[in-house]
């Protein structure tokens, strides 16, 4: 695959979908450090400036390798960055990726996760040729739940004492959405 599909440029009414730069770190660290954002999170909030730094790293090292699409989620009328949304676990033979997002707390309830979903699920099934896109939360956190089923995602399953983070122990809601699903 061309390497150009794995860094793109995502254009909503409201939103620009694009890769992350090292000038997006203090704005990530505020975003990421916050616990409440990262309440439902798989990992503890982040401390450092480094944290982000390693994350936009690492980010587009996995973007070079072909594995994953991660983009920052930047407000067009101001050029703020709300959060990141992204593509990742792609597995190629099997057409299917995971999806996830995160937006600071500023950019919650305002349907950017929503636009910038629906663009993403769209460049996911189009442009990656994916069949299946996969995503996975804390079953606790109804308003992502509610979020993938507006998105077009059912409920799949659920994986029972899935992660432990800071001792707390957490369950996974599995969802799916089929390409085959994308018109409905």
């Amino acid at each position: 695959m061309p390497k150009e599909l794995f860094f793109p440029v995502i254009e909503t009414e409201r939103l620009a979908l694009k890769p992350l730069t090292i000038d997006d770190s203090d704005c990530l660290l505020d975003i990421f450090s916050d616990p409440e954002v990262m309440r439902y999170w798989n990992t503890a909030p982040w401390t450092t400036v480094q944290d982000a730094i390693d994350f936009i790293n690492e980010s587009n090292d996995s973007m070079r390798r072909q594995e994953s699409i991660i983009l920052g989620v930047y407000l067009k009328s101001t050029g703020e960055l709300a959060g990141k949304c992204m593509l990742f676990s792609y597995d190629k033979e099997s057409k299917r990726a995971e999806i996830g997002f995160g937006l600071g707390r500023s950019c919650w309830r305002k349907g950017y996760i929503i636009e910038a979903g629906e663009a993403l699920i769209k460049y996911g099934f189009d442009s990656l040729g994916l069949r299946r896109i996969e995503a996975e939360i804390d079953p606790n956190n109804r308003s992502s739940g509610r979020t993938l089923e507006k998105l077009g995602f059912s409920l799949e399953g659920l994986l029972r004492q899935r992660w432990e983070v800071n001792g707390v122990v957490s369950d996974s809601a599995m969802y799916g959405r089929l390409v085959s699903d994308f018109s409905a």
